[in-house]
């Protein structure tokens, strides 16, 4: 039992030890970013060590930019350095979504028109192929709501007026 017992402090001890040491070690765990120039003095490459025969000098790197040189234009005052408060931004965000709202709606109307001038189109010829072929077709009186057969003459009215159709659902 007391094998057991040291084997698990003797654990812990580790874990605690290994935990201190890379807890303490990541600062250090950054590389520099150096340029490295070479006799002539042509830039070779950019890296943390400079391959032998190179020279290497500091890059600068910054991870704040730095404040605009004396004399250099200065930034619009439309566009403002400063972070937007979270009203603004939840401003934008509605208006994004308003914005994304509209154009879905737009679409789906755009859609909804295409789908209805197809069926439309297609009702169209299959009337005008239904006169064509001289199937007998009713119709139904609507003073009366008698159904009488097309004769003749109804055929080639009717026929006119569905080409009509055709022609304007079929664009």
């Amino acid at each position: 039992m007391k094998t057991i017992a040291s084997a698990f402090a003797l654990r812990r001890l580790i874990v605690c030890i290994l935990w201190a040491a890379g807890t303490l070690a990541a600062p250090y765990g950054y590389a520099q970013v150096n340029k490295c120039v070479d006799a002539a003095g042509k830039v070779v490459g950019y890296g943390s060590e400079c391959p032998a025969g190179t020279k290497s000098e500091s890059t600068n790197i910054r991870n704040v930019p730095s404040a605009p040189a004396p004399g250099t234009a200065k930034p619009s005052t439309t566009q403002s350095s400063a972070p937007k408060t979270l009203a603004e931004q939840e401003a934008d965000f509605r208006k994004r979504q308003t914005e994304k709202q509209e154009a879905q709606a737009k679409t789906d109307k755009l859609a909804a028109e295409r789908e209805a001038r197809t069926r439309a189109c297609e009702n169209s010829r299959s009337y005008l192929k239904s006169l064509q072929s001289g199937t007998r077709i009713t119709k139904t009186d609507p003073k009366t709501g008698e159904r009488s057969v097309f004769e003749d003459a109804d055929y080639a009215r009717e026929t006119v007026s569905a080409q009509r159709a055709v022609d304007a659902n079929c664009k």
